[in-house]
């Protein structure tokens, strides 16, 4: 459905996204996470048509951005950051506007609609002022107005800022309700929201692509690395020099102390020998284990290592 071949787009001396490639097949939830400036909403405003690529090739559903943009246009739902909202508007109303909008047939206007408010759940508060509704309301209707005309193709930038956290449940129900029909290109920066909702993931990193996979995938190769949870009785500092020195320990961090027991996370090569390797120095130094377990690596400690920890080590 969409595919995007080494694509850059500069703004004067700023390079936003250079040179990035990746491709997504009908019915994937995609996640394209990233810190602030990476490049992630340049690149899907690009998708959009918002704006141009200056070099490289983008399309949807078959149709290149840059030479068919309004059948591209079409085919995708795009839901920026700040809902395009017109809080003035009554619920129905809104959605009634949009759909003459699209050019959608009178004959088939209202089933639209009415299919829209199903999914999106707004039966409560078609009647109500856009602006008078809670912000977790608003984003429903804002993802309401990105699917009246059925399109193929989905872009969601940050759908869930500024929602508590009842809200962020809804609207990530909602999202994997849709994502079972459409295609999906999901922006943001709550990474168990990704690991909810997402097939795949792309991470960006100073414009450019550094992962690409599964959230398993990801935790699974990240730099080789494994977790290993340890929680022991003994001096803090003995125990932590100690794990430090077990084969195929990379670092050992303190989570923290309770009493006399200590817990740490090791980042290991191999997390299952790491283990055993713990055990046996836990068995020679006298250290009282109760907990001893090999972790997959979190998507937010990959996102960590991509984007942040080796520019650190750097």
């Amino acid at each position: 459905m969409i595919e995007v071949s080494n694509v850059t787009k500069r703004f004067g001396p700023t390079v936003a996204v250079r040179n990035v490639s990746f491709s997504v097949p009908r019915g994937e939830v995609l996640g394209l996470l990233g810190p602030n400036g990476a490049g992630k909403t340049t690149t899907m405003r690009i998708l959009t048509c918002y704006m141009p690529a200056d070099e490289g090739t983008a399309r949807v559903a078959g149709f290149d951005v840059h030479a068919d943009p309004l059948e591209v246009r079409k085919r995708i739902g795009y839901l920026p950051e700040n809902a395009p909202l017109y809080k003035e508007m009554y619920a129905l109303s809104f959605l009634d506007f949009l759909s003459r909008v699209r050019g959608i047939p009178q004959s088939r206007r209202k089933a639209q609609i009415d299919r829209v408010i199903q999914t999106c759940g707004l039966e409560g508060v078609l009647h109500k002022r856009i602006g008078e509704m809670s912000k977790g309301y608003q984003q429903r209707v804002g993802l309401a107005q990105t699917l009246i005309h059925e399109p193929e193709v989905l872009i969601l930038d940050e759908p869930t800022t500024g929602l508590d956290p009842n809200q962020i449940k809804e609207i990530r129900m909602l999202i994997q309700e849709i994502g079972r029909e459409k295609t999906i290109i999901l922006s943001t920066h709550i990474l168990p929201e990704v690991q909810a909702t997402c097939n795949r993931v792309l991470i960006m990193r100073n414009a450019e692509l550094v992962a690409d996979g599964s959230p398993q995938e990801l935790s699974r190769r990240a730099a080789g690395n494994e977790l290993v949870a340890v929680e022991a009785r003994g001096s803090e500092d003995e125990i932590r020099q100690g794990l430090a020195a077990v084969p195929g320990v990379k670092a050992v961090t303190l989570v923290h102390t309770e009493g006399p027991f200590s817990r740490f996370e090791l980042m290991t090569a191999d997390g299952k020998a790491a283990a055993e390797a713990v055990f046996d120095a836990a068995v020679r130094s006298g250290w009282t284990l109760r907990e001893l377990k090999a972790e997959a690596v979190s998507l937010e400690q990959v996102f960590y290592e991509l984007t942040i920890g080796e520019k650190e080590d750097q």
